[in-house]
């Protein structure tokens, strides 16, 4: 399952100046780049419910020519969700009286959906307004991502793969990304970066990658060309070998299932179909070594089963 929060984090962290420069003009203006220092895991527990719940991104930054400081939160949100400015202002209360230091907050967007997400959240009682909190939006979906073609940068390059997308441009904006991120010449880590974020949240279809590719072969410019074949190669090797892998591990699992099958049948027979079933049905690791000793221990066959069908209830 792919971790969004972590993606989103690494990447603003690592282009942290290209995203203020690109996404908030406003607080590029006064926001001394020079001081920026990221802030350690900011952990806070709901004391209704008891659960600790972790913000994204906290940066704190100094006011240009002044000795006064304040923090920029970004908060990456992949799903829709009820109630989201509440939790917003949580987050700034919580920020606000932990650092006692202006806080800028900010969301990203990164959803598929394009209905317009609310920019504030309001606590109202007949005739006063008691809150208008606001924070800023930055809806991907709603974004063009023709808008940014000339304004490459590192953080521009990965976030157009989240923007508003026909399906007819898919191949072409994938391409345009990794064509920009070229003419970039960050250093490895960073091109791993950029480029891992496009492959992960704009994949091709079959016929879509004929198509990326035939554009790709297209292209004018040879260093450019040279440059996206380069990181192709090197997505074709990791999803080779991230399948070697996976390989390597469903072969030890089943080989752990069939161990589990010969030890019962040495021991007691023939095994029922059902129960070789249920048997090689199990997927997880632990379950397959807990299994492994019961089928050792197991009085009979039918202790066995018992095993199995007590875990199954335990689970379900």
């Amino acid at each position: 399952m792919t971790n969004h929060d972590r993606i989103f984090k690494e990447l603003l962290t690592t282009f942290f100046s290209d995203f203020v420069g690109t996404f908030l003009p406003d607080v590029a203006t006064y926001l001394d780049l020079d001081s920026v220092v990221f802030l350690d895991k900011q952990v806070f527990t709901d004391v209704t419910d008891g659960e600790q719940h972790e913000v994204d991104l906290v940066v704190q930054g100094r006011f240009k020519g002044q000795d006064s400081f304040f923090l920029v939160h970004v908060e990456q949100q992949a799903q829709p969700q009820a109630e989201f400015g509440r939790r917003m202002f949580r987050y700034f209360a919580r920020l606000h009286e932990k650092h006692g230091l202006p806080v800028y907050p900010v969301v990203v967007f990164s959803h598929d959906q394009r209905k317009v997400e609310a920019d504030r959240y309001e606590v109202c009682f007949p005739g006063r307004l008691v809150l208008d909190f606001r924070y800023r939006v930055i809806q991907l979906r709603r974004l063009s991502w023709r808008r940014f073609l000339n304004r490459p940068n590192g953080v521009v390059c990965a976030l157009m793969a989240k923007m508003n997308i026909a399906a007819k441009d898919r191949p072409r904006v994938k391409l345009e990304c990794l064509r920009l991120l070229t003419t970039l010449r960050l250093d490895p880590a960073r091109m791993q970066l950029v480029s891992g974020f496009v492959d992960t949240y704009l994949r091709l279809n079959t016929e879509e990658q004929l198509r990326f590719d035939e554009k790709a072969a297209k292209l004018p410019d040879e260093r450019e060309k040279k440059g996206v074949m380069e990181i192709v190669t090197s997505w074709m090797e990791k999803g080779i070998e991230r399948g070697m892998q996976q390989g390597m591990q469903q072969g030890m699992l089943q080989k752990a299932r069939e161990d589990i099958l010969d030890v019962l049948e040495a021991r007691f027979g023939e095994m029922p179909y059902e129960l070789r079933e249920r048997v090689l049905a199990v997927t997880q690791e632990a379950e397959l070594k807990r299994l492994h000793r019961e089928s050792a221990l197991a009085e009979s066959m039918a202790a066995f089963r018992a095993k199995l069908s007590s875990k199954n209830k335990a689970e379900s």
